[in-house]
């Protein structure tokens, strides 16, 4: 069969023409990646200093937004300290609805519009 057809759906696939994955045949050394994705959760300013420190390394945070643990006013003065980060390191910041905030080092950019549209 060739790749064409295979492509378009012409004739029929075998379990042959698969590949399983298994994850324990990857070998991961976090240790050698330039980049690494860090999640952590606000909850109040303290937990911004950690976020602050791996933006200025190179990292990506995710965080996750507990509000009903802080009042808007301090949730608008994280926020604000989050996109100085992001400034000064030339990265970006986003909010994804009301429960993450996602920060990047320089060189990374967050597309504001979904895959496929």
């Amino acid at each position: 069969m060739g790749l064409m057809s295979k492509l378009l759906g012409g004739g029929s696939a075998s379990t042959e023409d698969y590949v399983e994955l298994n994850v324990d045949d990857f070998e991961a050394d976090v240790s050698a990646a330039t980049v690494q994705i860090k999640f952590a959760e606000i909850s109040d300013k303290n937990d911004v200093i950690d976020i602050k420190d791996a933006v200025y390394d190179g990292d990506i945070v995710v965080a996750d937004i507990i509000r009903h643990t802080t009042s808007d006013r301090t949730m608008e003065h994280i926020i604000d300290e989050l996109k100085q980060v992001a400034r000064e390191v030339g990265g970006d910041i986003v909010q994804k609805e009301d429960d993450q905030i996602i920060i990047t080092p320089g060189g990374v950019g967050i597309s504001r519009s979904k895959l496929g549209r």
